[in-house]
């Protein structure tokens, strides 16, 4: 590498923990490889990427842009508004931060800043986290340089020629604290000698799981049996109030869980939504795990995502349409088989890869040695 200015990097992206996330992994990855860079992070305006990036010591603008709602609403008045403001907006950025290139980590920001940059000439970097490429990333493909995958076959959406299988970056923290256990019982105020099932919907918590325990929480009565419950801010008043009329004590509902490094430790079984990033971590972790993907996500991506751990005996899956009915009645059945339990933990860890953050920046510095 030249010992010209330090190196720019722009990192676009974000909307949700499991895009804010990969993208800080890959800057602190960067970092540790080069301390000497400079990044600039480019959000959406009103998103949690303003708040998590700073707090990992990173700058961040904001974009107005927000995503197209494939159903009728009047929100889509607003969107080429925002559309053309990020645009303009995106051009300017990339002309004053003057980056050496560009990382894409898919969410509403990523496609404006990418454009910006592949027009002013910036090697550019996808990551695609999912097994089903965006809309986005496809466009953006024909300008990519490189393209991060974490799923084998994905010659389907991009050029073959470009696609490096790095797996997906995952929090630091998730694999220093792995194995944990008893500092994550204490955490949460667990007992040692109970089956453990943590429940996590996403950032945001999800309605379906939600809905599905507390339906159960009759089954959930048991003396064996703990239940840590991530339910999202939104849903947390309701599913705090339920718990409290049940009279459980065995049940800990939160409505966001800071130090997930400290609750994957705990679960003898997870149930979780089945978007990218929460795979990859699981897979990490290697505990048998129930994928309840969701419905309302481009392409159902989180369907297909599940289907390749489902496909390998390495994760069960139940419908989005059926978790109310079905979802505490596996989960319970689940806990009380261990050779299941042990089949899918051994199978889920064979697909870990824990240093896809380094992959990845590996891959950063080849484009920049090449400038």
């Amino acid at each position: 590498m030249n010992s010209r200015r330090p190196y720019h990097i722009l990192i676009g992206g974000g909307g949700t923990g499991g895009h804010v996330f990969p993208a800080i992994a890959i800057a602190d990855a960067l970092a540790e490889r080069d301390p000497g860079m400079e990044f600039l992070f480019v959000g959406a305006a009103d998103r949690l990427e303003m708040e998590k990036v700073p707090e990992a010591g990173y700058r961040i603008e904001g974009l107005p842009v927000a995503g197209f709602q494939r159903r009728l609403t009047l929100k889509n008045l607003t969107f080429f508004y925002k559309l053309m403001v990020s645009m303009v907006r995106s051009r300017r950025i990339v002309r004053r931060f003057e980056p050496d290139v560009a990382i894409g980590v898919g969410g509403y920001a990523s496609g404006p800043i990418l454009k910006a940059s592949a027009r002013r000439g910036v090697p550019i970097l996808i990551q695609e986290q999912n097994s089903y490429a965006g809309v986005t990333n496809r466009l953006l493909a024909r300008s990519a340089n490189t393209i991060c995958v974490a799923y084998e076959q994905m010659e389907r959406y991009f050029p073959a020629e470009k696609i490096v299988l790095t797996g997906n970056p995952v929090r630091r923290q998730l694999l220093e604290q792995t194995g944990n256990r008893m500092k994550g019982l204490q955490e949460f105020g667990f007992e040692g000698g109970r089956k453990t099932c943590l429940v996590v919907g996403g950032s945001l918590g999800s309605l379906t799981l939600n809905q599905s325990i507390m339906d159960g929480l009759g089954l959930l009565d048991r003396d064996d049996l703990q239940v840590l419950w991530q339910c999202g801010k939104g849903y947390f008043p309701e599913a705090e109030e339920r718990v409290r009329k049940s009279g459980l004590k065995n049940i800990c509902v939160l409505p966001f869980i800071a130090r997930m490094e400290l609750a994957y430790p705990v679960a003898d079984v997870i149930v979780s939504r089945a978007g990218a990033i929460t795979i990859s971590e699981l897979c990490l972790m290697g505990k048998p795990v129930i994928l309840v993907p969701s419905p309302n996500v481009a392409e159902d991506h989180q369907t297909r995502n599940a289907q390749a751990l489902v496909s390998r005996n390495a994760a069960l899956m139940v419908a989005d349409n059926e978790a109310r009915e079905k979802l505490v009645k596996v989960v319970l059945n689940l806990l009380g088989d261990e050779p299941h339990k042990e089949l899918l933990a051994a199978n889920i860890k064979k697909l870990g890869i824990p240093d896809a953050s380094m992959r990845i920046a590996g891959e950063v510095i080849k484009i920049l040695e090449q400038i």
